[in-house]
């Protein structure tokens, strides 16, 4: 499907896009493409697959959840201005 400026700038105003002409001539060749690319899934056959009418319904696979350090309090603490025996030291806040 081809966009002119026009439906460019409309589809903008509609998105409450304040564009300038010139930001208006790229868009219109890349809103263009994605038209046309999703076109082309239209052409699939998708007869034979079942709708997912909820993405919820696939089972994730679970792993154990245990406590630990993550074993790199050293690179943590390389990346801190200070640090005073094994903890980030900051200056005081409250008065």
């Amino acid at each position: 499907m081809a966009l002119d400026k026009a439906s460019v700038a409309h589809i903008a105003a509609l998105a409450r896009i304040k564009l300038c002409d010139a930001e208006l001539e790229p868009l219109v060749d890349e809103l263009s493409n994605i038209l046309t690319w999703v076109e082309r899934l239209n052409e699939l056959d998708t007869s034979g697959v079942a709708p997912m009418a909820s993405p919820s319904v696939a089972k994730l696979p679970m792993r154990t959840d245990t406590v630990s350090d993550g074993g790199c309090r050293d690179d943590i603490l390389g990346n801190a201005p200070r640090a005073t025996g094994g903890f980030f030291t900051v200056p005081k806040v409250v008065e």
